[in-house]
């Protein structure tokens, strides 16, 4: 039998040491990019910062362990959802998973591409840089890595966590759909409302999957696949194509 109000607290906790921690902070860099001096299309934000960047091998170090640190809250959703739903499994199925993946992250990614240009164009959405780490050995692969842990980190806590959670509190699964995306949305704002758009829309087909497959690693596969076309993707070829600029 559930404890409702164990898990209502419950939710509250790991959503306040996670992502929802992260909505708030991103609430109020809107509210401070919108009161700011410069219009936000003028305004850039960047997704991959250096830390030190005058010394590489201390930044390497700050890198890995802002990763690392970001596959906790995910660990600790799996364990309480296998704690109190020992039928639960991450259910891999490398084939399929990768198959679903690449065709979420295509269904997201080449809409998602006309969102931001659009967002842009309309000015409710700042510059984004998606990396700004520097031309070194590591880059690319902590770039890799840093896509890993926000797949597993978002797609866990988000969708099979706090879907699952929602449903043992009863809640209808489109309110618990509608509510996880606009979570998603809301820790994205700090990009500008395109970031929250498309963010949000990512969760209700994230949702929606989920809702009907009871599957989260092609969520996971695709989330991976987007970020890293992202920020790979933009470390390479910056230099090269001059709208990237």
């Amino acid at each position: 039998m559930i404890d409702k109000r164990a898990v209502r607290v419950e939710v509250i906790l790991l959503l306040g040491v996670s992502l929802g921690r992260s909505a708030i902070l991103s609430i109020l860099a809107i509210i401070d990019r919108l009161t700011y001096v410069k219009p936000l299309s003028e305004q850039t934000a960047t997704l991959n910062p250096s830390i030190t960047p005058d010394r590489p091998w201390l930044d390497l170090a700050y890198q890995l362990v802002y990763t690392g640190l970001g596959f906790v809250a995910p660990l600790l959703a799996v364990y309480l959802l296998r704690r109190d739903h020992e039928d639960w499994r991450l259910g891999v199925r490398p084939g399929s998973d990768l198959g679903y993946g690449v065709g979420l992250a295509a269904l997201i990614g080449l809409p998602g591409l006309a969102l931001v240009w659009a967002a842009r164009e309309l000015g409710i959405s700042a510059q984004i840089v998606p990396e700004a780490l520097g031309t070194h050995w590591w880059s690319v692969p902590v770039l890799i890595l840093a896509a890993l842990q926000n797949g597993v980190l978002e797609e866990i806590v988000m969708i099979a966590y706090l879907l699952t959670r929602l449903r043992d509190l009863g809640w209808s699964p489109w309110v618990a759909i509608a509510t996880s995306a606009a979570i998603r949305g809301s820790y994205h704002l700090y990009q500008g409302f395109g970031g929250f758009i498309g963010n949000f829309v990512m969760g209700l087909v994230f949702g929606w999957f989920y809702r009907r497959t009871n599957r989260v690693m092609p969520l996971i596969v695709a989330h991976t696949i987007l970020d890293i076309v992202s920020f790979v993707g933009y470390a390479l070829l910056k230099d090269h194509l001059a709208f990237l600029r």
